[in-house]
């Protein structure tokens, strides 16, 4: 036991190091912030460009989608990160982390509010339509909010798997949470920096577990 305590839970070395990671916390919430707003505001745009029956636009749209959400995460952002710059596009390792995540999260949420879209009952557009509303203004005032609705439990908890992903950014050196636990780690030889870059996780994405199961339920005693 006590060589578990100070293999795994060595207060002094987690105190020496704590504001190193302490800013790998900060960037990864903010990356976190990032990959959620841009990637569930494309996915629904997205899928409301899916509902004005374009072929030649959904073709290419659900390619895409298909591509990202078959492709593991890590493939995108190495990918990405290194090569772009042969198409004359680089990026930063912190955007090009953002931009594959937020990608691959538009990917999954515009085929959860696809299929949130096309659950409302075919009346309720002939509803809106027989009020005077067009097309656009039913789609918007009428079906969407529904169909959100019946998407935000399997987004929660969608965002929160993608959300955990930022941690794969340390593949190409983003100085978010493990990244900067493995630098320490290799410093000092011990694993309680990793300790506490797990108690930094839980402390991020514990909130969000929480908020996703009360969403679930609030939203299942709706329907």
């Amino acid at each position: 036991m006590d060589q578990l305590l100070s293999l795994y839970f060595d207060l002094d070395t987690m105190q020496r190091f704590f504001p190193m990671l302490w800013d790998g916390f900060v960037l990864t919430l903010q990356m976190t912030l990032l990959v959620v707003s841009i990637g569930i505001s494309t996915g629904l745009l997205l899928a409301l460009v899916r509902t004005f029956g374009v072929r030649l636009i959904n073709w290419p749209i659900q390619f895409l989608v298909d591509f990202l959400r078959a492709v593991p995460p890590l493939v995108v952002i190495m990918c990405t990160f290194f090569a772009l710059p042969y198409a004359g596009i680089s990026l930063s390792p912190f955007v090009a982390t953002v931009a594959s995540l937020a990608l691959i999260l538009a990917a999954f949420a515009e085929e959860i509010f696809w299929s949130g879209i096309i659950s409302v009952n075919h009346g309720q557009w002939e509803a809106g339509r027989a009020t005077g509303l067009n097309f656009f203004q039913t789609l918007v005032h009428v079906v969407l909010p529904q169909g959100v609705r019946l998407a935000v439990p399997l987004l929660t908890n969608r965002t929160i798997e993608i959300g955990k992903a930022t941690s794969l950014g340390s593949a190409i050196s983003v100085a978010e949470i493990l990244n900067q636990a493995t630098s320490a780690q290799s410093v000092v030889a011990n694993p309680s920096p990793l300790t506490l870059a797990a108690l930094m996780y839980v402390m991020l994405f514990v909130p969000l577990v929480i908020v996703s199961r009360w969403v679930e339920r609030h939203y299942r005693w709706q329907h």
